[in-house]
């Protein structure tokens, strides 16, 4: 055997005790903090040991529970951010993946996981309204809005050839941070990201959406891209996808919808988001709404040829030489990657396992759960609600009568609650005011857990109290 070789009975051994491991670990997370009792010093110290010369054989996975004791717990009163449960069946999933360690690049690199990536796909369109779209896994929302720019960008204003030239993209003053990011790092520059502003309901005013554009069409200024929003990450509000996908086409502009947190709630209510099938490249995050372990997101898209267009450039060595369009087919020329990890085998089984309906009832619990939590905010006479609940998202504050500093009360109440770590929230700021924000994205969130929220601002609320 080889250095690296185990036996069979070894790594027999080892699963077992891994899988045991975890299922201590689920069996034990409600019981757990939300955050860990620990410190950037502690978990520095706790593994930051050098790294060993000689193995330490079955010892190594001794770490394992440290690793637990220090990792925050995603149990059903975790509502800080826009992050799924971890579904069990999909872990497991990412274990057998692992283990068969496929480059899903093309076909004849990986024949069944393409198919079964291309099935997901399909199944994923399907679902939220887009039969016929195309596309791929890939690692997060924020790389798939950068995939669907960049197929803005080339379908609009080639750029691949001779250079990215200054083009506008709008978007909503809510937009998620990846829309910057992806308009630096595209070459199209910051200072022709048009932010368009909101109505009360946090919503992209389309009147001003359609000013802008002709204004930049009359100072000559090339746009190339409309982004709308299906759940912005404050306060889960959904662009009016309509209205907006009409002024797009009216204006020759691409639509990209940023789905990452709303757009597989098209399962659970679909009418509320039937836009989406207007769009030309929609990204989901299956690591928020179909809690899938991360990394698990997706880029659709109605176009292949576009997607081609912007991301193809085949070396020899990976040349496709067969006729047949199942098996000369490779991902490597509609992505941005080319080594890539078998994501959709833990979808694909969670799906067989769940079925879609399993999905859409967690769903629709969630979002039952988000009006529970605005309905409990709403009768507490110490607590306000500051956005409308669109999807999943409470965004409200504590205040009381006699204090001045609401901002900094709020800041120490959130403080508090992360330091008493049975309920952990996150902040944002709503019409500039700052605001503890809850988001229900969770398959284990029951109604007690929603409950605890009410009761854990009230507890850190006394115990943050100013001294008379």
């Amino acid at each position: 055997m080889g250095p690296l070789d185990l036996s069979i009975a070894e790594f027999q051994a080892l699963a077992d005790r891994v899988v045991g491991d975890a299922a201590r670990y689920l069996a034990l997370l409600d019981d757990r903090p939300g955050f860990p009792p620990t410190s950037g010093a502690l978990t520095a110290g706790a593994f930051g040991a050098p790294v060993p010369e000689e193995g330490m054989g079955a010892a190594a996975m001794d770490g394992l529970a440290l690793i637990a004791e220090n990792a925050r717990a995603g149990n059903g009163r975790f509502f800080a951010y826009v992050l799924g449960s971890g579904e069990p069946v999909a872990a497991l999933g990412d274990l057998y993946a692992s283990v068969l360690n496929q480059n899903v690049t093309s076909w004849r690199s990986a024949p069944s996981a393409v198919a079964v990536e291309r099935t997901v796909i399909g199944w994923l369109a399907e679902a939220v309204g887009c039969a016929g779209f195309v596309g791929s896994m890939v690692g997060g929302g924020s790389s798939a809005n950068l995939m669907g720019l960049a197929m803005a960008r080339e379908a609009i204003a080639p750029a691949n050839e001779d250079g990215a030239r200054p083009s506008v993209v709008y978007a909503s003053e809510e937009v998620h941070m990846s829309i910057p990011k992806a308009v630096a790092l595209l070459g199209l520059g910051r200072a022709n990201l048009r932010l368009i502003p909101v109505d009360e309901k946090f919503r992209m005013r389309v009147d001003l959406l359609d000013a802008a554009i002709a204004e930049d069409r009359r100072a000559g200024r090339q746009a190339i891209a409309v982004v709308a929003s299906a759940g912005t990450v404050n306060t889960g509000a959904i662009d009016p996808l309509e209205a907006i996908a009409a002024i797009a086409r009216q204006a020759g502009l691409w639509l990209h919808i940023d789905g990452a947190y709303g757009g597989l709630a098209a399962i659970a209510m679909p009418d509320q988001l039937a836009g989406l099938s207007f769009a030309d490249s929609l990204s989901l995050d299956l690591h928020k709404w179909l809690y899938q372990p991360l990394d698990c997101s997706a880029l659709l898209y109605r176009d292949a040829d576009v997607a081609r267009a912007t991301f193809s450039h085949t070396g020899d060595y990976v040349k496709s030489h067969f006729d047949d369009p199942i098996e000369g087919f490779g991902f490597f020329d509609e992505t941005v990657e080319l080594s890539r990890r078998f994501r959709a085998l833990k979808v694909w089984l969670s799906l067989r396992y769940h079925g879609l309906n399993g999905f859409r009832v967690a769903i629709r619990e969630d979002l039952r759960r988000a009006r529970l939590l605005a309905g409990m905010v709403e009768a507490e006479p110490d607590l306000e609600l500051l956005a409308p609940v669109e999807l999943s998202a409470v965004c409200f504050r504590w205040h009381g009568e006699a204090e001045r500093d609401l901002d900094g009360r709020n800041r120490a109440i959130l403080e508090r609650m992360l330091a008493r770590g049975r309920v952990v929230l996150s902040n944002a700021t709503i019409g500039g005011r700052f605001a503890l924000r809850a988001c229900v994205v969770n398959h284990r969130t029951t109604d007690d857990d929603i409950a605890a929220v009410i009761s854990e601002v009230h507890a850190a609320a006394g115990e943050t109290a100013p001294a008379d």
